[in-house]
């Protein structure tokens, strides 16, 4: 490994933490691209129609696969009819969860709050604390010591991705966290981003959560197969391999410690089935500098920014041709990163470049 770039510490309480102060990237003005303030308004307008469409389908979806997986039961049938029931329940709820955090899926407050808590039940996170979490992750995205939700740390852990993609490290950590603040208990790393007077209402909503699973568990006992827990619990695991899918194209391999989201975010070109099911966070450069503009208009923002941001991947088989050969390679060079190409003309965030802490031409 690398000396000059050995593994640094990640944690939003260490030594990280103090530097990113002290080189002014805490809260600091980000690279925004040039959109004329009225189509940015227009593009801002939030609408509750098409979310309320989407999520129509996604429940009608979701409802029918699980009666399918339920009348197969027993029968080789109920392993594809799961398969697919898992994936609208596991990994479908992330990107509604996403979007409804920021409060622009829907117009309407308390739609956004509903399909919000769901889906936060529904992954394990506690929708409290995840809020200010990924307040902060938009705050100061990638960010060394202050980005609670960096997927890809330097060196990367590989085998973990993998094993990821059933849940089996992510599943544990996000339950474990809902019964330690079921008893009162939030971690530093909580705190350092969740307001003191949202506490204890993290507490109350994560003994909500544990006593649905529970109520679920005891129902499972009781008649004696694991059948309501493969429509409750279990999903989270075997149906959030394509959230991980996603999730690894947004940032790894990137720059860290820039203030330019073209640098350290990728935009892939998706079929419409995959927007659907991802609420058209493929656009995630264009999220990432205007969060405020509704999944449903993405799209659109795209085509007013893409003259000043790097080419967009073509799907995610060009993605992962340049991910996998970068994670591996940091695992023996943690300062490598893949530097993103700007188009011809395109201006550079005054000195974004020079903060990054590692280098994009090892061997």
């Amino acid at each position: 490994m690398n000396t000059q770039f050995a593994k640094r510490d990640y944690s939003l309480t260490g030594p990280e933490a103090q530097r990113a102060e002290d080189n002014g990237l805490v809260s600091a003005n980000w690279y925004a691209s040039t959109i004329p303030r009225k189509r940015l308004k227009q593009l801002m307008r939030r609408k509750d129609g098409p979310a309320i469409r989407d999520t129509v389908i996604w429940v009608v979806a979701l409802v029918s696969t699980g009666y399918l997986a339920f009348l197969s039961w027993g029968t080789w049938w109920a392993i594809p009819a799961f398969a697919v029931y898992g994936v609208l329940y596991g990994s479908t709820s992330d990107s509604r969860w996403h979007e409804c955090s920021h409060g622009t899926a829907f117009k309407t407050s308390w739609m956004n709050d509903l399909v919000y808590n769901i889906a936060s039940f529904i992954l394990f996170r506690n929708p409290i604390a995840w809020r200010w979490s990924h307040a902060r992750h938009h705050t100061d995205t990638i960010i060394i010591g202050r980005d609670p939700e960096i997927l890809a740390p330097r060196p990367p852990d590989i085998k973990g991705m993998m094993l990821n993609l059933f849940y089996i490290k992510g599943g544990p950590t996000g339950l474990g966290k809902i019964v330690a603040n079921s008893f009162g208990r939030l971690s530093d790393e909580d705190k350092d981003f969740v307001p003191e007077e949202e506490w204890s209402g993290a507490c109350m909503v994560a003994r909500v959560h544990l006593l649905i699973h529970a109520l679920v568990i005891f129902w499972a006992l009781k008649i004696g197969s694991i059948l309501p827990l493969m429509f409750v619990s279990f999903p989270i695991f075997y149906g959030a391999w394509l959230t991980v899918v996603f999730a690894i194209t947004q940032h790894a391999g990137l720059a860290e410690n820039v203030l330019d989201h073209r640098l350290n975010t990728r935009t892939i070109y998706m079929n419409p089935i995959f927007r659907f099911l991802y609420w058209n966070m493929n656009y995630h450069v264009e999220h990432h500098m205007f969060p405020l503009v509704p999944y449903h208009a993405l799209p659109e923002l795209h085509e007013e920014m893409k003259n000043d941001t790097p080419k967009p991947y073509k799907g995610l088989i060009q993605a992962y041709r340049e991910i996998i050969p970068a994670l591996i390679k940091q695992t023996k060079y943690p300062g490598y990163f893949v530097k993103r190409e700007l188009p011809e003309g395109a201006s550079l965030f005054p000195g974004s470049e020079g903060l990054e802490t590692g280098r994009a031409d090892y061997p």
